[in-house]
């Protein structure tokens, strides 16, 4: 007899709450990035994923929506990346399906890395106005993550639709994270 799941949840982990109570909303790119990374360097010194972290922002205002982390690891899930959940936790929290509505402000996805193919096709389902983004694609494969078949020129695809992208943003902050995770042999997985 065929079955399978009539739902499908996940749990963050148990610190992201706690930490987003942290954030000082702040007009600077610098600022609101530096959140974000400090966001992926404690998912992974806590050891509850991947060490990658991204945010979805009032673009105007820097007023912090959701923060989202990889967890595709400890919940079982290769969707879990950092980007999709923040994205997912915005959506619900602002019960939408697109954060692109006249009756809401503009938002920006702000990632501590490009995004990956899979996240690259749901940015412009999202919404979102505006990526902002810290290391990049080769700094990400370097220490062995497969970020799939996306365009070389991803910006200019996202651009072509209305979407601005900010690139390599605090990249050398992004950047110590991913080879803090490679030091600690965290586990890279799809590679």
């Amino acid at each position: 007899m065929f079955s399978q799941p009539s739902q499908i949840c996940f749990k963050l982990p148990e610190w992201l709450n706690v930490y987003c109570q942290s954030y000082q909303p702040s007009s600077q790119l610098e600022d609101r990035m530096d959140f974000v990374i400090a966001a992926a360097a404690e998912n992974i010194s806590r050891q509850t994923g991947g060490p990658f972290a991204a945010g979805i922002f009032e673009r105007d205002s820097g007023q912090l929506v959701s923060l989202g982390v990889n967890i595709v690891c400890p919940q079982q899930l290769s969707i879990l990346h950092a980007e999709m959940v923040a994205m997912t936790l915005a959506e619900r929290k602002l019960n939408t399906f697109s954060l692109k509505q006249a009756s809401l402000p503009a938002y920006e996805l702000i990632s501590s890395a490009e995004p990956c193919a899979m996240c690259l096709g749901a940015i412009p389902w999202s919404g979102i106005a505006q990526v902002v983004t810290a290391a990049c694609d080769k700094d990400i494969r370097a220490i062995g993550f497969d970020e799939g078949g996306k365009p070389d020129h991803w910006q200019q695809a996202l651009t072509s639709r209305g979407i601005k992208v900010v690139d390599r943003v605090q990249r050398q902050q992004a950047c110590e994270v991913l080879q803090q995770y490679e030091r600690q042999q965290g586990l890279i997985y799809n590679n």
